[in-house]
């Protein structure tokens, strides 16, 4: 009781007119998107699904360290704990591919709650650590659990059921990425309405000034742990929807790599708006894609070239540059 009394003398944050359409219009976007990919690149479905999961973790991400100001490179724990929970659950028997996300989901979200529970003991540099040192030991204990994960080989052996019982999982990869992209719109659908609750100006308050959100008698930690959770569960669903679609599940999708390139994606793209973790994965999987193509051995060095290259440009990434240029100011002028 005492914090939704507090949230309500949060200051909001000042929105133009129309943002709801705004937000209506930009979730019919993605939509529309989604279905064109569908047709304009019939040969890339599995790519396409590939980069709506990591969509799914790089949101997840936003919400940690983009309204809630805490810094982390351990995501992939969390987009791991779903991988593998969808996947041992799908050679254990369950097959129906929404039972197999919402398995997903689940065990994301209890990761997210046993990684908020270490990270928010400390703060700062040393929160940054020990992300590091989660997603190693959830790397390590997925190698030696070789019974149940599959170890270094991966897990293999994945036979998801049709979806409905009427839409089977192809080689071509149609029903997983249409699949992908609901799930994704209603993801992001349900983050937005998130962020926009006195739960979510509660947490941006935070970020902003802690010691203001405390000196009102607010807990700060229940309140960050809380979004762990909800971080914890769309990243699962984003492995567990990787899990489904590539019917494998390797040591790769609990990488500190991984996390690192999720980092990336959110920067590319612009931290705290939640389009941007979409643009940023969109930008970073095609740019992969094409230069690892033409130079599979030093692409990595072509994506840190771009990275600086936008940070110095664009500090609030390509997404915040649009909307600075889209948004007009108070006087009617673009900026």
């Amino acid at each position: 009781m005492q914090i939704e009394a507090d949230t309500r003398s949060i200051p909001a944050l000042p929105k133009h007119r129309g943002g709801a359409w705004r937000d209506v219009a930009g979730i019919l976007l993605i939509a529309v998107a989604g279905a064109a990919g569908y047709f304009l690149f019939p040969d890339s479905l599995a790519l396409l699904t590939r980069v709506t999961a990591l969509a799914m973790l790089a949101l997840s991400l936003d919400l940690v360290v983009g309204y809630c100001g805490v810094a982390t490179l351990g995501q992939a724990a969390l987009f791991g704990a779903g991988a593998y929970a969808a996947g041992i659950a799908c050679v254990s028997g369950v097959t129906e591919p929404l039972s197999l996300l919402l398995i997903g989901a689940v065990a994301g979200a209890a990761a997210g709650l046993v990684m908020g529970g270490i990270m928010l003991r400390a703060h700062g540099l040393a929160q940054l650590v020990l992300s590091i040192a989660i997603v190693q030991l959830f790397h390590e204990a997925a190698n030696k659990a070789s019974s149940y994960t599959g170890g270094s080989d991966g897990l293999a052996g994945l036979t998801v059921g049709p979806l409905f019982g009427i839409f089977a999982f192809d080689l071509w990869g149609r029903t997983a990425y249409l699949l992908g992209v609901v799930i994704l719109v209603a993801v992001f659908a349900a983050l937005k309405f998130v962020v926009a609750s006195p739960f979510g100006m509660m947490c941006r308050g935070i970020k902003e000034d802690p010691i203001r959100i405390r000196s009102m008698g607010a807990f700060v930690s229940p309140v960050l742990l809380k979004m762990f959770v909800i971080s914890g569960a769309v990243a699962g669903t984003g492995g567990a929807l990787a899990a489904i679609s590539t019917q494998v599940v390797g040591l790769d999708s609990v990488s500190f790599e991984l996390s690192a390139n999720a980092l990336v994606m959110l920067v590319l793209g612009g931290i705290g708006t939640l389009y941007g973790a979409i643009v940023g994965t969109i930008i970073f999987m095609a740019f992969e894609h094409v230069v690892s193509a033409i130079n599979p051995f030093h692409w990595m060095t072509m994506v840190g070239a771009l990275l600086i290259a936008v940070v110095i440009a664009a500090p609030r990434g390509l997404g915040g540059l649009v909307a600075r240029l889209w948004t007009p100011s108070r006087h009617g002028e673009r900026p």
